[in-house]
């Protein structure tokens, strides 16, 4: 019997960015998937969209790996609970396989992640500029850490039968075998803006196709039965699956603050194509406390789901959706009372936009003092964070890492009650608590301290 600590897996990771990663982990999800196996698609890092593709290409929920955010011993069990019920896991590193959190050496990189996972590595290698060339960058890449196993490569971006004749010829002697060669193919791109590719649910409809493109391409030039018989070869896991209702679960010498059959508490979670940047273990974790997930659209939904006792808005692209967001009057007044009302509202980068008096000039909630802007510089990367003080997530002192990724400015950048004390890479405070609202461009995974969720749902049953 295949449990989930020993389903088949590998990991689909490039020498660096722009390799071809996505379009072939996510063709050979749907590729697997087309020939009738349960897939359980994974990505290696803090990244939201990439995910939405894998859920298209497997029916499955995309699931992050993140060593720095939720550390190295969750890993595994994380990656179990998300391959419960499959047949075979297919993982998508993030950067180049060696690249990990800056000044952390091989943290959160996704050679890191395959050695948690005792997971095979195919390296996907973009061949449209070389020709030998490509056996010394591979001997390079599989020789550098012993630990990692670097089972074949893919060639991208192929030229033509010549070109291709040529690589094979110089790759004979590496010891790596060729599984997949690809043309170059403008059908399968995807369209990227300011903060990378254009997630799915604002595309469905062009998603659908590229990513059946992207199949269709996978499925000609890779030897899926070659590759799925190197994901066979990855060794068991110990340990069990990630479970949210063990993690959620009081300490015993705590009481839950619900009552027998007092009614679960409706916690409202914005989606929608401008707020598409959540991790599913945040709702497995409130469902786990007992409260009812209900998900919303600020777009289209002009109030929010009835009973709502507590508001959680996540990430995306508000900034895109500005106009549309601001013309949401009904909701935006909902959101506000909501909040006037001291009712917990958890709020992350997109969600905190959206709580400001304005973004980019045009009204949004109003339940923050502060103005929210584009602009040009990228802020990006990892952070090490504490409480300064008690909030409807956690108790003051609570330390967490996060992540940053946003072309927005908030001014002022924090409230009289900033929500994190950054430690690293630099001191400073920032996001804002006020009565039951936090709010900060701090992502978090609550699988980290799933102790958030438990407060956030006991916080709703008592305001």
């Amino acid at each position: 019997m295949v449990t989930s600590s020993s389903v088949p897996r590998l990991v689909v990771a490039a020498p660096s960015s722009g390799s071809g990663k996505t379009t072939v982990a996510t063709g050979l999800m749907a590729a697997l998937a087309g020939r009738g196996l349960a897939v359980s698609p994974h990505k290696v890092g803090p990244d939201y969209i990439d995910p939405g593709y894998h859920a298209l290409a497997t029916g499955r929920v995309g699931r992050n790996l993140d060593a720095y955010l939720c550390g190295a011993d969750l890993i595994g069990p994380l990656f179990a609970h998300g391959a419960l019920g499959c047949d075979l896991a297919v993982v998508e590193g993030v950067m180049g396989l060696y690249d990990g959190a800056a000044g952390e050496g091989e943290l959160a990189s996704t050679a890191h992640v395959a050695k948690l996972l005792r997971a095979p590595v195919v390296l996907v290698v973009d061949a449209s500029s070389q020709s030998r060339s490509v056996a010394a960058l591979v001997h390079g890449f599989a020789s550098w850490d012993p630990e990692v196993r670097i089972g074949g490569v893919i060639l991208n971006k192929v030229a033509s039968d010549r070109h291709e004749a040529l690589l094979r010829d110089a790759l004979d002697s590496s010891g790596v075998p060729v599984l997949g060669v690809l043309r170059r193919a403008p059908q399968v791109d995807t369209p990227s803006r300011h903060l990378g590719l254009v997630p799915v649910a604002e595309r469905r409809a062009e998603a659908v196709a590229a990513v059946a493109a992207m199949a269709a391409q996978v499925a000609e030039g890779c030897d899926l039965d070659a590759l799925a018989a190197l994901a066979r070869t990855a060794g068991a896991l110990s340990g069990a699956a990630w479970d949210p209702a063990e993690a959620v679960a009081p300490p015993a010498h705590d009481h839950p603050t619900r009552s027998a059959g007092k009614r679960a508490p409706v916690v409202a979670v914005a989606g929608g194509e401008a707020f598409t940047f959540s991790y599913a273990e945040h709702s497995e974790l409130l469902a786990a406390a007992g409260a009812e997930v209900v998900p919303f659209d600020p777009l289209r939904d002009e109030r929010l789901p009835d009973g709502t006792g507590g508001l959680v808005i996540g990430g995306g692209f508000p900034e895109v959706y500005a106009a549309e967001l601001s013309a949401n009057e009904p909701l935006r007044k909902a959101v506000a009372a909501l909040a006037e009302s001291g009712a917990p509202v958890a709020a992350e980068c997109a969600g905190l936009l959206y709580l400001c008096r304005e973004l980019d000039g045009r009204p949004m909630c109003g339940v923050l003092d502060a103005r929210a802007r584009m602009d040009e510089r990228l802020t990006l990367g990892y952070r090490d964070a504490v409480a300064l003080g008690d909030s409807v997530l956690a108790p003051a002192g609570t330390r967490m890492r996060g992540h940053e990724f946003h072309r927005t400015v908030v001014e002022p950048g924090a409230g009289p009650s900033p929500a994190w004390g950054m430690r690293a890479p630099e001191r400073r405070v920032e996001g804002f608590v006020q009565r039951g609202v936090h709010a900060s461009y701090l992502h978090t995974h609550w699988a980290s301290e799933p102790g958030v969720a438990r407060r956030f749902v006991e916080r709703c049953l008592t305001s």
